[in-house]
């Protein structure tokens, strides 16, 4: 067998890798394990999505390849609601691109881009799509760090000028996977003139757009003058529908980018399951009626998880928007040994912050996919071991 290329080899080891074995191993042994780990959906998708794909897979056309222009239904449908949503208007066959759920159209971007010696700004801690897909491609990963005294707000004044010169790509997250941070409408702006002074490509994740809390409505980076010169902006069906497992997305905005991604995927995919495609048109559609139930479930889970985790000692500030809060670990234990102790001790699976980078060491991550009640009884069950 030939060795790992060298690209493999240096990839940081997964943060919780033996999590699953001692999880199963507490289940085999009656442990009631709780999973606060991943962001993944514990409801049903909209009823009507559920009837849109039982429908669809009757349809001979359905079973072809989608190739990457897909269903035109879903691409119109996207244009519409971002219209309705943002206030701004997209090409749907130009500045739109369906994709097999986000994370993939986020590490294949960088192949459009990126040269060995190229660079790009990603901040620290954060999805790890953002740091894989540059990395294996043999470029330097600028790490910038998001600090709570800046309201984990990315800082691109602290990219070294020789790193920025050889940037290409800034990638922003808001509202924030881990930390639930969110970005006011003038960082936004800032962030597309610094994209346009330095000739960068802004790739901002809008995953979360829809989870928000208080009558919150986080806004599009698109809405604003001059970002589709130099943005694009990913969207998911995962979190607002609870459609993590069917895997579509979309991404839209600069019409040349969305063109390049769109030829790099011919060479790796043939498009999102047209099926799946019919679905997104039909939870789109259901968006208005759908969506305040979806919100109000996680209010209510944010605000129970903040009070458990505050009564068991741990200084929680609510998020306005996603599905996690980020919390600091008060022992300054570090964070994988941390959730390792506490899932042994308690059963209860949390995220140790520094599996999304070595920006979030000190902190940890709760998934709030779990009713109240057991939101409570988890953060009961970490106290009792601290």
């Amino acid at each position: 067998m030939p060795d790992f290329s060298e690209r493999f080899s240096s990839l940081p080891p997964y943060a919780l890798a033996d999590v699953p074995k001692i999880k199963a191993d507490l289940i085999e042994k009656g442990v009631d394990v709780i999973d606060l780990g991943a962001g993944d959906a514990d409801q049903m998708p909209p009823p009507e999505t559920i009837r849109a794909i039982q429908q669809a897979v009757t349809e001979e056309r359905m079973s072809r390849y989608p190739f990457q222009r897909g269903l035109p239904e879903f691409r119109l449908e996207i244009a519409k609601w971002m219209k309705a949503r943002f206030g701004f208007e997209l090409d749907p066959f130009d500045e739109v691109l369906p994709l097999i759920g986000t994370k993939e159209g986020i590490a294949h971007l960088p192949l459009v881009y990126i040269d060995p010696g190229d660079g790009a700004i990603v901040p620290d801690p954060g999805y790890y799509p953002y740091f894989g897909g540059t990395h294996m491609l043999g470029a330097d990963v600028i790490q910038v760090p998001l600090r709570p005294e800046r309201d984990f707000l990315l800082d691109w004044s602290e990219v070294p000028e020789k790193k920025l010169a050889r940037a290409k790509l800034l990638y922003l997250n808001y509202p924030n996977n881990p930390t639930g941070a969110t970005a006011s409408e003038d960082y936004l702006r800032e962030a597309i003139a610094f994209c346009h002074e330095h000739d960068l490509l802004l790739v901002h994740d809008n995953a979360y757009s829809e989870i928000a809390f208080d009558g919150y409505q986080p806004p599009s980076v698109l809405q604003f003058d001059g970002a589709r010169d130099v943005a694009v902006e990913y969207h998911s069906l995962s979190k607002t529908f609870n459609m993590t497992g069917w895997r579509i997305g979309w991404v839209a905005g600069n019409s040349t980018a969305i063109q390049a991604l769109s030829k790099v995927k011919t060479y790796y995919d043939t498009g999102v399951f047209l099926a799946c495609q019919a679905a997104g048109v039909a939870s789109l559609e259901a968006w208005e009626r759908f969506l305040p139930r979806q919100v109000a479930v996680f209010q209510e889970r944010r605000d129970a998880a903040v009070e458990g985790f505050r009564a068991a000692g741990f200084d929680v500030e609510p998020p306005r928007a996603t599905m996690y809060l980020w919390i600091p670990i008060p022992s300054g234990e570090p964070s994988v040994e941390f959730a390792r102790r506490i899932l042994q001790e308690s059963g209860v699976v949390l995220f140790p912050g520094s599996g999304m980078g070595t920006g979030g060491e000190g902190f940890f991550r709760v998934a709030l996919t779990k009713p109240p009640e057991r939101l409570h009884e988890a953060a009961t069950r970490v106290a009792k071991v601290l």
